[in-house]
């Protein structure tokens, strides 16, 4: 996917939207997790192949050895499925740091989390900062999400247990959500069960930033 360009209007929005929310210019100062080796660490762990994995989680032993070698990029619903399927957290396979009945996440530790992370330098559809890492037993995975928008139509949907709600701070945001197709600006929300086939992205050519809340289920 093209990397989009902003304008300096936009610029001055971001700029001004990551001073009040405390986000530094470009997310977390901190280098993007490559999630896809974090994956395969985290299958390694568990003493399963490739094809264990897949027929545990539900996805195919080549999608998921795609992801592992940084080929392909997983969704945060892809992400959120591999946790409950275990009984775990996003955190504990993009190396989250230990877990304890409180979380506190200073803005200067927040670590992005690319989509993508390819070994081409690819570009991701969408960066994401865990705002909940260490929080021990947590059933709710908020997120600070960057959607950029797409050259084309999105061809796939995530589905998974539990529910989101979504928040947009800045810019256009896109849902389809089932058979609904609507558009959502600075202020709004939507909130709706994660196993309705959905899919977020930026309604126009600019940077759209959101706050996530998934609630993993069960």
């Amino acid at each position: 996917m093209p990397e989009f360009t902003r304008d300096e209007t936009m610029d001055d929005l971001l700029s001004r939207v990551a001073r009040e929310s405390g986000i530094a210019d470009g997310a977390g100062g901190a280098p993007e997790i490559p999630v896809g080796e974090h994956i395969r660490a985290f299958r390694e762990k568990q003493g399963l192949t490739v094809q264990q994995f897949a027929e545990k989680t539900g996805f195919s032993a080549a999608l998921l050895t795609q992801v592992e070698n940084r080929m392909v990029s997983p969704s945060l619903g892809t992400l959120v499925k591999i946790a409950n399927t275990f009984g775990t957290t996003v955190s504990s396979f993009i190396g989250g740091k230990e877990e304890r009945e409180f979380s506190i996440v200073r803005k200067e530790d927040r670590t992005t989390v690319s989509r993508v992370g390819l070994k081409d330098g690819g570009k991701s559809s969408y960066t994401y900062e865990s705002l909940g890492a260490g929080k021990a037993g947590r059933k709710m995975e908020p997120f600070l999400v960057r959607l950029q928008p797409l050259s084309e139509p999105p061809s796939a949907r995530s589905v998974h247990d539990g529910e989101e709600f979504l928040y947009v701070l800045s810019g256009k945001v896109s849902v389809c959500l089932g058979s609904l197709s609507d558009v959502l600006e600075e202020g709004d929300s939507i909130y709706y069960n994660s196993t309705i086939p959905h899919h977020v992205h930026s309604a126009d050519h600019r940077e759209a930033l959101i706050l996530a809340v998934i609630h993993a289920g069960a």
